[in-house]
């Protein structure tokens, strides 16, 4: 009778030995998987998608520059430097059509609208375009630069209303007053450039 007991005392502690194993084998897998999703959750934040665009001369111009557009952390940066223009100020636009085919840029259609709001400056609480970049100066040389950072914009991502590929970034020899439907009274299209992948 003691044999049997003590029999099955052993085979009760070779279990309990072998859970308690598998428990802590059970946990360092857990452990080694929660620290794989958190590094590819810290990938996935740290993914950096760039765009660069070309822009090209339009309505007779000497325009020539790039605009490169950089999505990180959630946030679109755009820089951009632009050359052969008048001194002063100038507008600049995300218009809804990649389209620079126009000699004019009016191929690129208006600017881009996705939510339906009225034309004005970027953040204005009663309303803007997601094109409406704004006015730049450019300095006695004839070159300007760009840059503007935002969540309002993805690159290639699934939201219609933030995805800026497909689009045109057009440049204009006038100023951009906010006020004026649909397109501020920015003048001339002397620049255009396709954002495209």
């Amino acid at each position: 009778m003691k044999r049997i007991s003590l029999s099955l005392v052993f085979c009760a502690s070779l279990f309990i030995v072998g859970c308690k194993n598998d428990k802590k084998q059970n946990d360092a897998e857990n452990a080694d998987q929660t620290e794989m999703n958190s590094d590819m959750e810290a990938d996935k934040k740290e993914e950096t998608k760039e765009v660069k665009v070309s822009l090209e001369a339009k309505s007779g111009s000497d325009l020539n520059g790039t605009a490169t557009f950089t999505q990180k952390n959630g946030e679109v940066t755009m820089e951009a430097t632009i050359n052969g223009l008048a001194e002063g100020k100038h507008a600049i636009h995300i218009h809804q059509k990649a389209d620079c085919s126009s000699d004019d840029g009016k191929s690129a259609g208006g600017h881009w609208n996705p939510t339906n709001e009225d034309h004005g400056k970027w953040g204005d609480e009663e309303g803007y375009h997601k094109g409406d970049i704004g006015n730049f100066e450019v300095g006695a040389n004839g070159e300007g630069t760009v840059s503007i950072t935002t969540d309002e914009w993805c690159i290639g991502c699934d939201d219609d209303n933030k995805n800026i590929i497909g689009k045109a970034v057009i440049v204009h020899d006038g100023v951009d007053d906010f006020t004026s439907q649909p397109s501020g009274a920015a003048g001339t299209r002397v620049g255009c450039g396709v954002i495209e992948m």
